[in-house]
Order: structure tokens, then sequence, then C-alpha cells
């Protein structure tokens, strides 16, 4: 009872303070800056706590004590060398060529100081004393003049920062080496490198009432369907939470079924593969803080490929997509099916094989099914041990701990050499997948796949399927289909799914994510057709190489 209490005693002052917070925002929203500079000081340092990072640095413009101004910045966001070059140099000391503050007005100041005396590339104006505290706590360094009611934003954003560095969880044997960072305009820079067209637009938002994270949506107008893009821009937009730190708060906020295992956004650190579902069609999700994009909508068929499936000639990639849709089958089916053949259809299996499963299952004193859940939960746990390991000890620790549980199980007689087999097989299929979350959303479903074969044999696991099925059927990303392009009944679709033809058969976007079928090569012949106008010439019609 008195933890009830005190439980909701707490809830109650967290509610009261949010109220407050928010009451406290709402007051300032239509309220603008005075043109007293100590008054706009005093509510600035108020409203920040006096906090010791605030830095406040006032001075004379041109060295007349007659026209106060004041820089406002939060020291660890900004760049200090640019502020003290550009800005306190540029406007504390007088030089030829520049217009004298005898020729303008107090009122005018900041629109002065914008057009003569700031060398700075992104120079605005605000006029809203909630806008002040924004642009401050984003980075920005705020320029408070005496007798002006506007306040100038300088963008002169310097926090330390990770370079752009390899990709970390998506590898790859041919392909570029660099990844998403933390910073959203460096990632936004990453993108236009790669995709140099006007209709590639980025809209900017700030999610979260108290984190204000920056959250930016990219697509190409004319390609993306629009409304997918309103889709994406209204749920983002009516997310309410304090705060955003990684793009997971996002996905889980705008998916279509929250209950569902299989996750329906792919999110990425490639720009090269961002930038190619940019060209499909799709939408691109950028977060401040996160080093991850998230690409909407998604279907089935994109988490098992990898992007150097296109960099590969396409006979090595369509070799490589049936053994990854093979490797995700077995993690999926492989112990279930064990199960059942071994406790409900023996008579399914070669007699030899079946001989050497019964001497090896002699000894041990479990079931099948209690055999099969006791290995996969113990892999289960070394591999999530191994994760948060340090990084060089971690997947060592998995493997040795997986060799030395496993004969430590067959010589204690606990569970049979095949079943280490089995579970050996299983773990390394779910390896294979090129996406963290689809590998997640199958080792999640092999635990109920397990019991229901342990209580219905093939039967169960086939009734599962069936379900499975069913669900992805029944399941769709923004509006589009979960199983296109097998959905969609089109051939052509199919060219890109578990197979993948030639690059130069490939003049088509999908249907589902772009409004502009005609993809970017038609403007050129195909390699058939140059093939065939070389040939129709002769030695002397065609072009002498140098």
């Amino acid at each position: 009872m008195v933890r009830i209490r005190r439980k909701g005693k707490a809830q109650r002052k967290q509610a009261i303070n949010e109220r407050r917070f928010e009451e406290k925002v709402e007051a300032l929203d239509g309220e603008d800056l005075s043109a007293a500079l100590d008054q706009n000081l005093a509510w600035l340092q108020e409203q920040m706590g006096h906090s010791d990072d605030v830095v406040v640095r006032e001075f004379y413009y041109e060295g007349d004590r007659r026209l106060r101004a004041a820089l406002v910045m939060i020291d660890g966001l900004t760049n200090s060398e640019r502020i003290h070059e550009d800005v306190l140099r540029s406007m504390m000391l007088t030089g030829p060529g520049t217009q004298s503050h005898q020729e303008f007005e107090p009122a005018q100041a900041a629109q002065h100081l914008m057009r003569y005396k700031l060398p700075v590339g992104e120079v605005r104006t605000i006029r809203k004393l909630r806008d002040v505290i924004k642009v401050v706590l984003s980075g920005d360094t705020a320029l408070l003049l005496e007798g002006c009611q506007e306040a100038l934003v300088i963008s002169a954003k310097g926090w330390a920062k990770r370079g752009v560095d390899e990709p970390k969880s998506e590898s790859v044997v041919r392909g570029p080496r660099d990844a998403f960072g933390e910073t959203i305009r460096t990632n936004t820079a990453l993108l236009r490198r790669r995709i140099k067209d006007p209709d590639l637009r980025i809209k900017n938002f700030t999610v979260g009432t108290r984190s204000n994270t920056d959250v930016a949506i990219v697509y190409i107008a004319g390609v993306a369907q629009q409304g997918i893009v309103d889709e994406v821009e209204r749920r983002i937009s009516e997310i309410e939470l304090d705060g955003i730190f990684e793009g997971g708060y996002i996905e889980q906020f705008i998916e279509d079924n929250h209950w569902s295992p299989f996750p329906q956004i792919q999110n990425t650190e490639r720009p090269d593969k961002a930038s190619a579902n940019l060209l499909e069609g799709k939408v691109i999700i950028l977060i401040d803080g996160s080093p991850y994009s998230l690409i909407a909508p998604s279907v089935l068929t994109q988490f098992y490929h990898s992007p150097e499936d296109y960099y590969e000639r396409f006979l090595i990639s369509t070799l490589l997509r049936f053994i990854r849709a093979l490797s995700m089958t077995m993690a999926l089916l492989l112990p279930s099916l064990y199960i059942s053949f071994s406790s409900f259809h023996p008579e399914m299996i070669p007699s030899k094989l079946v001989i050497a499963m019964a001497a090896g299952r002699a000894t041990v004193p479990f079931p099948s099914v209690v055999e099969a859940f006791a290995m996969e939960v113990s892999i289960e746990i070394l591999r999530e041990a191994s994760v948060r390991l340090p990084g060089p000890i971690g997947p060592t620790i998995g493997i040795v701990g997986a060799l030395i549980v496993g004969e430590a199980a067959v010589q204690a007689g606990i569970v049979s050499p095949i079943m280490v087999i089995v579970v050996a097989l299983t773990t390394i299929g779910s390896f294979a997948a090129p996406s963290y979350n689809a590998a997640i959303a199958l080792r999640m479903l092999r635990f109920p796949i397990m019991l229901l074969a342990a209580m219905f044999g093939l039967y169960g696991v086939m009734l599962f399927l069936i379900i499975i099925v069913v669900h992805l059927c029944s399941l769709k990303s923004f509006g589009v289909p979960y199983l296109s392009p097998f959905s969609q009944g089109s051939f052509r679709a199919l060219g890109d799914s578990l197979i993948r033809i030639p690059l130069y058969k490939m003049t088509k976007r999908p249907d589902v994510f772009s409004q502009d079928a005609e993809r970017k090569r038609t403007n050129s012949s195909s390699a058939e057709d140059i093939d065939h106008d070389s040939a129709s010439k002769g030695p002397a019609d065609r072009p002498q190489e140098k």
C-alpha cells in the first residue's frame, strides 16, 4: 500500500511538472522580443535556470556605448573560433568600406548587420522569445541588440561529432565503405552527393516536446507517390513524446501493425542503400543523433536483399539470394522439423539415419522438444552475452562458449550429437540474414513453431506456416502490400525478388512505390540493341578506339 501511494504521488508530481512546462511554453508562443536588451537577457537566464553552460557575451558595436549587443550560446555546441573571428571581430572593430552605425536606426540594426557586417553563410532573423531558446539549444548563436525587437540567428554549430566511418552492421564484400553518422546534415550531404537531382526534396521536422530532435524526410519529387509522402509526414507530425533519441522511437510510432513480429520499416546505415531506395520511389527518414535511417514503405523481399546484389553480376546475385532464402528457412524450421520427424514421423527418415539418431539419443533422459528448447535457449543467452561484451571479446566468447557448452552437453548425455548439429545450423542460418530485425523475427517465431511441432508433428508445422502466410498477406506498410511483388501478379515485378534479372532489363520502377514507372535509363538503349547495332555495322563504320 505504501509503494502504491508513493508511486501515485510521484506520478501526480510528474504530471504537475509537465503541465507547468506546457503552460510555460504556451504562454511564450505569441510573446515578442523586447526592445530592452537587459530585459531579454534576464528573461533568457531565468528560463534556462542560470545554467553554467549558457554563455552571454555582451559588447558594444564598433566601440560605441550607445549600441549594446549580446551573444547568447551554449558552451560546447558552438564553434568558438568562428564566433571570435567572424562575429566579434567584425562587429567590435571598424573598417574601411563598411556603413557607419550613425546611418541607421537601432530598430534596423539587425538588417544592417546581416547585410554589411557578418561574414557568415547562414544568418536569419527571429522575433519570438520561444524561438530564441529553441535556436540556442539547437547549437546556433543568438545575437540580441539594444533597441531592436529582432534577434539574429548565426549558424555556428561546432559540437564534437564522429567522422564518416565504415558500416558496422551491414558489411559487404564489394561496395562503398562510408556510413551515416550521428549528425543529420552530414547524412543529408551523403545523399546529396550520390543523387545530384534538383527534385531531391528534404523536409525538416522537430519531434519531441523536450528533446526537440531534428527529423528529416527525404524523397524525390515526381518519383515517390505523393500519397505515401503525405502519410509519412502526417504520422511523424502526430508523434507526442518527451524525447526522440533514435530511429526506433519513430519506427514504433509510425508502423502499421504494432503486434506483428515482422518489421514493416527497414533501417540502414549505408548511404548507397538509402539512395537506391530513393530511386525506387521510397521515403528516407533521418534522425539527428542516430546513424541509422529508416526506409518506408518496406516489403518482405528487401529484408533478404543486400546492396552488393546490384554490384555483382546477376547470376552471382541470384545464387546469393537463394542461399539467403534457404538459410532463413533453416533458421525458422530446422528445429521444429527435427522434433516432428524424431517424435511423430520416424518412418520418413532413412533407416540408417534413424539408427544413428537412436544411438545418439540412447542416454538422453529428455524428449526431443525439451532437448531442442534447452539448446535454443542456451544459444540465445550466449548470443546476447556476446553482444553486450566489449568488441574484440564478444564474438570470441560466443563461438568458444557455444563449442564448450555443446561438447559438454553431449558428453554429459543431456543432448544428442544430432541436436547440436541442428542448433548450430539454425544459428548459422539466422546469421545469413542481411537485416538484423528480420532475423530477430525468425528467432521469435522459432519457439512457437517448435511447440506446435511437439504437439501435432508436421501438421502443427504446416498449420503455423499457414497462419504466417495469412498474416503476411494481410500486412501492409503505408498502404503497400507486404508480399509485393509476389501479390501483384506481374512477371515483370518478380525480376527483382528472389531472383535478379540483368540491370539492362530492369527498365521499370516498382509500381507500388513510384508514380513514375520509367527508370533513369529511358534515353539509353539496352545492351542487346547496342550489340545488334554494332554487329550490323562494318569494321569501317565502327568508332576506332584510341
